[in-house]
């Protein structure tokens, strides 16, 4: 089992050697890639050197599977040249996302759609998944009409660049701006680049993949995404308007028993979800469950996650992994 990690120096690209190592994936041999600039650097997995080689050798070496996160632009040309060879590639980036003939895949959501001719297979946006993996089982129960989702996520979402303008800012230096405002106690309505509409792409990110994913094209999303000064894990407050209503005791038993979310709802002892319990792990954290008073049939949550795992590393490692289990490469 050859697997290529595409951006293998990169935030991502790193925790997905964490994850594949953590979980035991069955490589036979890693082939690391990354920019010119990264060639023949060593990276270390499970206690291997390995260096890092440039996408032109990757392709010429065939791996069953790649794991891409360098980006779109690096994912629209190079993607479809490992597919040419055979290789099955799990992208991160939004560059195939909306593509009809490419699958949006969360696992524990819509795997079995799967087959052996997708040979490029998308990884949903952090702040996406984390939200559906909610959202799927109350969706086939109750049906959902309408989200209103804020979120508060992460300034390591944006990348290295702005991890390190934040750390700039705690330490009192000037550096390079990831954005055109301060990080460091501030809060940025600015997630990716303003759309025509006054939208944000990470808002419509939400919206578009939220329909894809649950293959629903009625239920209405809207959506405001926030930078926030915190250097792991995203956060967001879920409104939910049903077709049917529920019982609030039914939803807390649901989610429970909803594969990859653990709930956390406890507030007579301030138990409720929060980035620095869930940094390092897997799961989707929910809690703050309550119906919304002021409209019929509505529910409030609040759902945290760690970005770069279950948002990004975690789930392409698992789409892998069904891919190898069911022998589909």
């Amino acid at each position: 089992m050859k697997i290529a990690v595409v951006g293998a120096t990169g935030m991502v690209g790193k925790v997905m050697l964490k994850v594949l190592a953590e979980r035991n994936f069955p490589v036979t041999e890693l082939i690391p890639v990354a920019s010119e600039r990264s060639i023949g650097k060593e990276i270390y997995f499970k206690n291997k050197s390995y260096k890092v080689v440039g996408l032109k050798e990757a392709v010429s070496m065939s791996p069953n599977v790649a794991l891409f996160s360098a980006g779109g632009s690096a994912s629209l040309e190079w993607a479809p040249k490992f597919a040419e060879v055979g290789t099955t590639v799990i992208d991160n980036s939004s560059a195939w996302r909306m593509d009809q003939d490419k699958k949006l895949v969360v696992p524990e959501i819509n795997a079995n759609q799967l087959s052996k001719n997708d040979k490029i297979i998308a990884n949903p946006n952090c702040s996406t998944i984390q939200m559906v993996m909610v959202l799927a089982p109350l969706h086939e129960k109750y049906k959902i009409k309408r989200i209103v989702v804020s979120t508060y996520q992460s300034i390591s979402g944006t990348g290295i660049k702005a991890v390190k303008q934040l750390e700039n800012e705690l330490a009192g230096i000037k550096g390079e701006m990831a954005y055109p405002y301060p990080i460091h106690k501030n809060a940025l309505p600015h997630c990716d680049v303003f759309e025509n509409n006054g939208y944000t792409k990470e808002e419509m990110k939400l919206v578009r993949e939220t329909q894809k994913i649950l293959n629903d094209k009625t239920i209405a999303v809207t959506a405001t995404a926030v930078r926030i000064p915190t250097s792991g894990g995203h956060s967001e407050s879920v409104n939910i308007e049903f077709e049917n209503d529920f019982e609030v005791k039914d939803i807390r038993v649901l989610l429970n028993e909803t594969e990859g979310v653990t709930v956390q709802d406890n507030p007579d002892i301030n138990v409720y979800p929060m980035p620095i319990y869930a940094h390092g792990k897997d799961d989707v954290f929910v809690g703050r469950i309550r119906r919304d008073e002021s409209q019929p049939n509505s529910l409030n949550l609040w759902i945290v996650s760690d970005n770069l795992r279950k948002g990004a590393a975690t789930n392409t490692i698992q789409i892998a992994e069904y891919l190898v289990n069911n022998s589909l490469v």
